[in-house]
Parts: structure tokens; C-alpha cells; sequence
């Protein structure tokens, strides 16, 4: 009984999992317009306070947060347009508080979604939480200059995750020289972290001569 028990947990609980991260991502992008819309929608046919006037906000909610992205996209491709925005940029970067939040969220969306980066790409067992253990951790990039001068020695910034939500984790320091580089990929790494050591990565096959 335990054994099957265990054999349906490991199938609905992927799907559970999916299920709550697609729910969290709808409500989050829907909530803001979601009053706006149901009020609209009686106008057009629909009860007010029937559940299909919930879904029915939501899809048309989601369509034009797509169609608009889509259509931003198509705009930023034209000069003039560009111009605008980066006018806005300049504006953004200069009104204190805002810039802070502002420069920080588009530094880090550009460097996770910029082709040319290689951060989190590099898979690594660092000496952590002591010298005598190891965790995988995710190469950032290298560590800051100052925390380089203040060591004397070069440093790389690693992103160790925690078990099982890879999402929250550590950002530490160390030296090239402590850092063990393995050949595995990322998705392999997270899920080996995220199964608790469960789902182990198939070692690389040898190339062939």
C-alpha cells in the first residue's frame, strides 16, 4: 500500500505543483484589472457575479496583456518610438527612490534574459556550508571589485539554492581555485535539487573520437 501510495504522489504532485505556480502566475497577472473588466462585461451579456464573469475577465484580461507586450515589442522597434523611451528611461533613472527599484529590476531582468550572458550556466560543487561538505551551486558571474580588493584575491559570486525550492538559496563568495566545476546542466542541477537528491544526473557521456 505504502508503495502505491508513494507511486501516486510522485504523479499528482508535479501536477499540484504546476497547477498552483500557473494559478499564483493568472491571479497575479489578472487581479489589478480584473474590477475594471467585470464591470464591463454585464454591459455585453454576462450576469454580474456569476463565475463565468470571473473567467471571462481573465481570458480577455490575459489576451490583452499579450496583444499589448506584442504590440510594445512592434514599437520599440520603430526610432522614433525608441527615442520616447529611452527619454523615459533618462527620466526614471533621475527621480530619487524610483531609480533605486527601477535601475535594480532592469539590471537583473537584463542580464538573466541577455543571450550573451553566461551567469547560471556553470554548474559548481562549492565548500558550503563548511569545508568538509559541498553543495551545487550556479555560477553568477565574478564577485564585485571592492570585495575582491577587501579579500585580495579574485572572487566568484555562486548562487547555492535550497531544498526543495530553488527559488531561495545563498549568494556567497569564493575563491576560482575552491570551486569544483562540473560538467551538468542546469535544469539537471535543479532538478536533482529540487527531488532532494532523488533525481540524479546521468553522468556525460565521453566524446566521441
Amino acid at each position: 500500500m505504502k508503495k502505491y501510495f508513494l507511486t501516486g504522489l510522485a504523479i499528482l504532485l508535479p501536477l499540484a505543483v504546476t497547477i498552483a505556480v500557473v494559478i499564483f502566475v493568472l491571479n497575479f497577472l489578472t487581479k489589478p484589472f480584473t474590477g475594471i473588466v467585470t464591470n464591463f462585461l454585464p454591459s455585453i451579456g454576462f450576469h454580474t457575479g456569476s463565475q463565468a464573469v470571473r473567467y471571462a475577465a481573465q481570458i480577455i484580461i490575459l489576451m490583452g496583456i499579450a496583444g499589448f507586450t506584442i504590440l510594445l515589442g512592434l514599437v520599440t522597434r520603430w526610432f522614433f518610438f525608441r527615442s520616447i523611451l529611452n527619454f523615459s528611461d533618462k527620466i526614471l533613472h533621475k527621480i530619487p527612490l524610483v531609480n533605486k527599484v527601477y535601475k535594480t529590476t532592469q539590471d537583473i531582468i537584463q542580464t538573466l534574459f541577455s543571450a550573451d550572458k553566461n551567469s547560471f550556466k556553470q554548474v559548481v560543487m562549492a565548500p558550503f556550508p563548511n569545508k568538509e561538505t559541498y553543495s551545487l551551486g550556479l555560477v553568477s558571474r565574478e564577485s564585485p571589485k571592492t570585495c575582491e580588493k577587501a579579500k585580495g584575491s579574485e572572487l566568484v559570486s555562486v548562487f547555492v539554492p535550497t531544498t526543495p525550492n530553488p527559488t531561495t538559496g545563498f549568494l556567497l563568495m569564493f575563491k576560482k581555485e575552491d570551486l569544483i566545476y562540473l560538467e551538468m546542466r542546469t535544469e539537471d542541477a535543479i532538478k536533482y535539487i529540487v527531488s532532494c537528491g532523488v533525481i540524479v544526473p546521468e553522468a556525460p557521456e565521453p566524446p566521441k573520437e
